[in-house]
């Protein structure tokens, strides 16, 4: 697991801060003994500390490679309706020729990109055993067997909350919306489209109970991550999130409920027994096909690291691909680097079925490392710290505290793509403006994860919507409208900050003899 602490997530103050002593160049000579000797160089001593040579960023300077990329991927994703990897690199390119302008050396640049790249390995590497475990999952029966059941029991009518509901309660006794994503979500999708609904709606209620859960679990990284940086105590920081969580969620299945009524149903569901009578001729849906899900969720319950979880899930259903399924051991791993390729009587259930495969995540896994080459190359040089200084200026009260927290975090998503960045940089950069304004660290923290980790899903090139978009096969672009819990939380923490419900304040703030207080701060 990813900590805020590890060598390659660092501030920005300090990499701006570091020291890079060079020495005095010298030139070493052999002598006719063959000892070596050193002659001191003609040249001049060189400046003490890599601060001396280069100059903090400007405002326009640090603008240019985000005015860069968003034009770029208007160009690319709008115009051309192709991938974002190319706007990302060229982007990248933008900044380091910023980076250069300024005086940092091209070394020190290609260092800040590496050790961007480096922060996503871990998901990088759960994206490809995802893959993996999908093709062994369809393969061996697992998704067929959640599908054929899901059609039966979920109706039309609670579909939509029902999947939400259903993600909210694994994900918060998982810890890990991906883990509940490349589980339960890949047969909600395969239930909605066999109910003939929407898959960005289904993939939005999918996501949004899957990061309500990652949000509140205990278990989860981020939920330990956020308290950590701000400084807040875990079980007060899962207390306070619920002022901004449980709304949101209770909004979202209402959403849900009525967006409902008017999808699936009628006209599909002459068609939903067709698909289960397909499914039940193609596949051996033993009830121990169950049992797969059931351990991987109590091996992550259980706080087993997720990639070695997915990855006995994966091993668990190739052997019973070849138990049940009567699968070759060159089938089944052909399977799992290729994809699994349904081949039933219905076109339906073939093009529901077909899919996972350590190659299907590759465009993925390229637009991650492109995308945080981009965000490392932006903090390294300096220029997130000045666009984020800039948002800091506006902030007048706990309103438009909160509201710059928010901003911070959704702009580290989209620069330096990753959400663990979006709450461990925003959260070193408030805290001390948190703590001048009265204001207890637990609002910090809640407002790292009302922004930070849940708009996260909402940009397809931060890892979590790649890894949703490549996990669910929707874009990002489609569910975000539907991902509703994501898009409620950053407003309603701005909403209940800027009104004071619920606002603690610190003992040097004139607090009562408990040590808080609950009241209005303008």
């Amino acid at each position: 697991m990813l900590r805020y602490d590890d060598p390659g997530i660092k501030s920005i103050d300090t990499i701006q801060r570091r020291d890079l002593p060079l020495r005095r160049a010298r030139h070493q000579t052999r002598s006719d003994s063959g000892s070596i000797e050193t002659m001191p160089s003609s040249l001049p001593d060189a400046p003490r500390s890599i601060a001396e040579i280069v100059r903090p960023p400007r405002i326009w300077e640090a603008l240019v490679p985000v005015i860069a990329l968003i034009a770029m991927i208007f160009v690319s994703v709008i115009k051309f309706e192709t991938s974002a990897h190319v706007a990302l690199i060229l982007a990248t390119a933008v900044a380091g020729g910023v980076g250069l302008w300024i005086g940092h050396s091209w070394r020190v640049i290609e260092e800040g990109i590496l050790e961007g790249i480096a922060i996503g390995l871990k998901a990088i590497l759960i994206l490809l055993v995802i893959g993996m475990l999908i093709a062994t999952w369809i393969q061996s029966g697992i998704v067929p067997i959640m599908i054929y059941h899901g059609l039966n029991l979920l109706s039309p009518g609670i579909f939509l909350p029902a999947a939400c509901v259903i993600c909210c309660i694994v994900s918060i006794s998982t810890g890990s919306s991906w883990t509940t994503a490349g589980t339960v979500g890949v047969a909600l999708i395969g239930v909605g489209q066999g109910l003939g609904f929407s898959l960005p709606m289904v993939a939005g209620a999918i996501i949004s109970g899957a990061y309500f859960g990652d949000k509140l679990s205990p278990l989860s990284d981020t939920t330990n991550l956020a308290p950590a940086v701000a400084g807040s105590e875990l079980f007060e920081h899962v207390r306070y999130m619920l002022h901004t969580t449980v709304p949101a969620l209770l909004i979202a299945l209402v959403l849900y409920s009525l967006i409902g009524r008017g999808s699936g149903g009628e006209s599909s569901a002459g068609t939903v027994q067709a698909i289960r009578d397909s499914i039940a001729s193609s596949f051996n849906l033993n009830l121990l096909l169950l049992l797969p899900p059931l351990l991987v969720i109590l091996m992550v319950v259980f706080k087993l690291p997720a990639l070695p979880a997915l990855l006995g899930g994966t091993l668990l259903g190739a052997v019973l691909a070849g138990l049940l399924q009567g699968s070759t051991a060159k089938d089944i791993v052909s399977v799992i680097f290729d994809g699994f390729v349904a081949k039933t009587e219905n076109s339906s259930v073939d093009e529901l079925l077909s899919r996972g495969g350590l190659m299907s995540m590759m465009n993925t896994v390229a637009l991650i490392i492109v995308a945080l080459g981009f965000g490392g190359a932006m903090e390294r040089t300096g220029l997130l710290a000045v666009l984020a200084n800039a948002v800091l200026r506006f902030a007048r009260n706990t309103g438009s505290l909160v509201a710059a927290t928010v901003l911070t975090c959704f702009g580290m998503n989209i620069l330096a793509p990753d959400q663990y960045l979006s709450i461990v940089v925003p959260g070193r950069m408030y805290r001390d403006a948190f703590a001048k304004a009265g204001l207890q660290s637990k609002l910090l923290s809640r407002t790292l994860e009302d922004a930070g980790t849940l708009s996260s899903p909402l940009i397809g090139w931060n890892t979590c919507g790649a890894f949703m978009t490549g996990t669910l096969g929707v874009s990002s672009i489609a569910y975000a409208p539907y991902a509703f819990v994501n898009l409620l939380c950053p407003l309603i923490a701005i909403v209940i900050a800027t009104m004071g419900w619920g606002i603690v304040k610190n003992k040097s703030v004139g607090a009562g003899p408990s040590g808080e207080s609950e009241s209005r701060v303008s």
